[in-house]
């Protein structure tokens, strides 16, 4: 008769500890692909500058208009570290309140219709990831791109001098803040 042989299979003792280092470098490596990919993009949403009054139906910019746009093109006409990207709606008081930057920056400015502006917002986070865009729009289209770019509708006071800054992370929710210029 024969011995028995052992039957006892031998288990590596480390498995457990390399299975749990793999996954833990996984993670990590998943986790740098997230935080070196996540951009920030900042929308900046300014009505256009005050109107000349009369009874034209698309009136041209006041005095003080100008004045305010001019304004605006020293803010935001830094080439080196301002404005990536320009739009504005197909209103000739949007188009008079972007030429003094356009032309300090020497950029065309992408023009929109205001019926297409929760469309424009979506381009602009689609083509402009981790940039600065200004957007120039009046009416009903400016709270609509509020509302395409920070998901939540809020009621905006039609007012020229408040300067909208909506950030819009890759990872996270949008924030919006007001200010006066």
């Amino acid at each position: 008769m024969e011995a028995p042989g052992i039957t006892r299979h031998r288990r590596p003792f480390l498995a457990p500890l390399w299975v749990s280092l793999v996954a833990a470098l996984l993670l990590l490596g998943i986790a740098w692909a997230v935080y070196h990919d996540a951009t920030t993009t900042v929308v900046l949403l300014v009505h256009p500058a005050e109107k000349d009054p009369g009874t034209i139906e698309d009136p041209p910019v006041s005095p003080e208009g100008e004045a305010r746009a001019q304004r605006l093109a020293q803010m935001f006409g830094d080439p080196t570290g301002g404005v990536d990207a320009i739009y504005e709606s197909d209103e000739r008081r949007a188009q008079q309140t972007v030429a003094p930057l356009a032309e300090r920056l020497h950029r065309a400015p992408t023009v929109f219709k205001a019926d297409e502006a929760r469309a424009a917002a979506a381009r602009i986070l689609r083509q402009h990831p981790g940039g600065t865009v200004l957007v120039v729009a009046s009416g009903a289209a400016l709270p609509q791109m509020i509302q395409e770019l920070t998901g939540t509708d809020r009621a905006l006071p039609d007012d020229a001098s408040v300067l909208y800054v909506v950030s819009v992370p890759s990872v996270g929710r949008a924030h919006l803040a007001r200010l006066r210029f």
